[in-house]
């Protein structure tokens, strides 16, 4: 199943409390993982930030939702208790527990209250619906930033489809070189483009010592690259003796050619245009930063010193 928003959370949190026993966090996020059949995929999913799972994230702001409310509170760090209010609130077994409902608590709408004199007047708006949206505000950051990044991928293909070869070309060599291949731009600009040889394009250093060699395949498509051009390629790479290769395309590839490099033992890489715009953006090739956020977390382990 999908990963339940904070405010679908918030009953089953103040639900695991209502023993009245002191629960610890960590804990708790595991016993609702496996409450609603989490796979291990969904639990080890994370925030773009990459500093949190974003289930971890959605229970500790249901945790902390039901705390300005007053059905939580907090014994000791890093454990919480359910209060008379959230047990007088499970007795009148809610179905759901949303934040309209806790706008019935006079410390939630302080709360509220608060957080909304914080910002100015005119984002004021904006604050209030914050509160009844079913993202927590790591969500929406991490659901513009997805928007944001994939209309940057789009566009990138967009931009690399009308280029000339020659230019695929040497965008190639510059995203390669940024992942960590070829040595230098110079080294990897003499390699790549120079071969031509039955199929082959180039070939580039897997590693900065020269190890090790990858063979190249650089194609600027319109359509789709079908089976034979794979084929093709990996005949080439066997009457090299070669075991590796990359095959990339500013277009996509048939499943007939993605079937065919999963059977073959000669191990072969396919990069559609895709895969190329999110690589580009990944390593910084075509692309600049216009700006940086930091999202930042209280440090538990800095207070656990105290």
């Amino acid at each position: 199943m999908a990963i339940p928003d904070y405010q679908t959370l918030m009953l089953p949190v103040l639900k695991l409390a209502s023993d009245s026993k002191e629960h610890k966090f960590r804990d708790a996020v595991e016993q609702l993982a496996d409450e609603f059949s989490l796979s291990s995929e969904e639990r080890s999913e994370f925030l773009p930030s990459g500093n949190q799972a974003v289930f971890n994230n959605r229970v500790g702001w249901a945790r902390s939702y039901l705390k300005q409310a007053g059905l939580l509170a907090d014994p000791k760090r890093g454990f919480f208790t359910i209060t008379e209010k959230g047990i007088e609130l499970l007795a009148s077994n809610p179905s759901e527990i949303t934040t309209e409902i806790l706008s019935q608590y006079p410390e939630f709408i302080e709360f509220r209250n608060r957080r909304k004199n914080s910002k100015e007047k005119n984002s004021s708006e904006v604050s209030e619906k914050a509160f009844d949206s079913l993202q927590t505000p790591e969500d929406a950051l991490a659901s513009a930033y997805k928007q944001l990044r994939k209309s940057l991928e789009s566009e990138l293909l967009t931009i690399v489809k009308d280029s000339s070869p020659s230019f695929f070309e040497k965008l190639v060599v510059d995203l390669l070189v940024n992942m960590g291949y070829g040595g230098n731009r110079q080294d990897a600009g003499k390699a790549l483009g120079k071969s031509g040889d039955g199929g082959i394009d180039g070939i580039i250093n897997e590693d900065r010592l020269g190890l090790d060699v990858i063979y190249i395949q650089a194609k600027r498509w319109e359509g789709s690259v079908g089976r034979p051009e794979i084929q093709k390629f990996a005949g080439a790479l066997q009457g090299q003796r070669a075991k590796k290769g990359v095959f990339i395309t500013s277009s996509s590839f048939t499943k007939g050619a993605e079937e065919y490099v999963s059977m073959i033992d000669t191990r072969i890489i396919l990069i559609d245009g895709e895969r190329l715009g999110r690589l580009m953006v990944d390593h910084n090739v075509g692309v600049s930063t216009v700006g940086k956020y930091e999202v930042k977390k209280v440090d538990s382990d800095y207070f656990d010193s105290e």
